[in-house]
């Protein structure tokens, strides 16, 4: 098992990645890990995170207050964010949340991540939808994720940012990678004249596989009920047959949604 410390220098070597790669900018974006039920390691607030050394992380309890912190750092003022994926989610053992360019200019001009274009995006993602703006560091933000977190494992926060988590810091890391990398080749084939999307089948087919490799988390291929009956499920929130998702509000407001960006209305 890990030592609290050697949690830490992960934190700060994820907060390095994330601040080279341009995802988050000056003192943008928060990391959590989880490290008991009423443990969490977390990002101080006014910090860079590509600068970051071990006595920079504080930990706090499940309502997000102090239970150490050196100096004059302070948990990220974020915080409420992140404790209610955990509260919500207890699968889940890290958050990641930054500012990438592509994504976060998508969930600035109000368009879901929806259109099955390649199969990692497929299998790993499905899809990412939006969670209403709220104010940071307010209860607002955490609600309106709230909606979101029983049915995927990435999200965009409206005229903010992006938020993924998972079962390990390094997974969710990896999920804010895949958001961005997906939002970028979108944006770029939009450019192009409009992606080609692959066809309900293929995105059946890849669903198929998600299943049979067990991969951890929630999944649009898990939202569809006709999946509990040893069928096939749908595969985003943007009209592939979302017809029989157990989060149909959810569903019918992004669908609405992404039409009206497609034009299609």
């Amino acid at each position: 098992m890990k030592s609290e410390y050697e949690i830490k220098k992960e934190i700060c070597e994820i907060g390095k990645r994330i601040y080279n790669k341009g995802m988050v900018a000056s003192n943008d974006g928060n990391i959590s890990v989880k490290l008991n039920d009423n443990e969490f390691l977390c990002t101080p607030t006014g910090v860079s995170k590509g600068f970051m050394t071990p006595e920079y992380i504080c930990k706090v309890d499940k309502d997000g207050k102090v239970l150490q912190a050196n100096g004059n750092f302070k948990p990220s003022s974020e915080i409420k964010m992140h404790m209610r994926v955990y509260k919500e989610r207890p699968d889940v053992q890290s958050v990641v949340h930054a500012h990438p360019m592509y994504a976060t200019s998508f969930a600035i001009a109000g368009i879901p991540l929806t259109q099955p274009i390649m199969p990692e995006a497929v299998i790993s993602l499905g899809c990412v939808p939006i969670a209403e703006y709220g104010t940071p560091s307010t209860e607002e933000i955490p609600d309106a994720v709230s909606k979101y977190l029983q049915y995927y494992d990435a999200v965009l926060l409206e005229n903010h940012g992006a938020l993924t988590f998972s079962d390990s810091l390094l997974s969710a890391y990896h999920k804010m990678e895949s958001v961005e990398f997906y939002a970028q080749l979108l944006y770029l084939s939009k450019q192009l004249g409009g992606p080609k999307e692959l066809s309900d089948a293929q995105v059946q087919r890849l669903y198929e596989i998600r299943r049979q490799f067990g991969m951890t988390g929630k999944h649009p291929a898990d939202l569809c009920a006709k999946v509990n009956k040893g069928g096939t499920s749908c595969h985003n929130c943007g009209g592939h047959g979302a017809t029989e998702a157990k989060t149909d509000d959810i569903v019918s407001e992004i669908a609405k949604k992404v039409i009206e960006q497609l034009g299609l209305k």
